[in-house]
């Protein structure tokens, strides 16, 4: 009887090529000729929140320059636009494993019909997109006085 050490990795990349066989999508072939599990884009994760006075949108996207990120609102849909530059191989250095994906991304989000458009507000710093977008006048709270007689 023979050992065989178990590898979680290949049964998941077993599970990625039946998958992109199903869906049409060619699959990468490595060197040496087995299957590569790859990522052909990418989309950074983000929460959102709400306050009594606006909607909050936290995008994390490390290793994006500022110049690269692009926030627009038109006709109710709040888009997140970049791109992560891979760094280019060079003279004397070689890349023995890549895990961070590359490439361009977009996230599209619903406006809530409350939001204020007009007042969207975007902070970059230190790979945390902030985005901020205001509720209108009239969806804040308002507190009511009830007399009772």
């Amino acid at each position: 009887m023979n050992l065989v050490k178990w590898d979680p990795f290949r049964e998941l990349e077993d599970v990625t090529n039946r998958l992109n066989r199903i869906f049409g999508q060619p699959l990468v072939r490595a060197e040496s000729g087995q299957n590569m599990l790859a990522v052909a884009d990418w989309a950074p994760s983000v929460d959102i929140s709400e306050t009594d006075t606006a909607y909050l949108i936290k995008g994390e996207i490390p290793g994006v320059k500022k110049e690269d990120v692009k926030v627009t609102i038109q006709d109710g849909m709040l888009t997140i636009q970049g791109e992560r530059k891979q760094e280019k191989e060079e003279k004397g250095k070689k890349f023995h494993r890549v895990e961070c994906s590359y490439g361009s991304f977009t996230r599209s989000f619903r406006v809530p019909g409350d939001a204020d458009e007009n007042s969207v507000k975007a902070e970059f710093k230190d790979g945390m997109l902030n985005v901020t977008l205001a509720k209108s006048e009239k969806a804040k709270p308002k507190s009511i006085n009830v007399s009772v007689s």
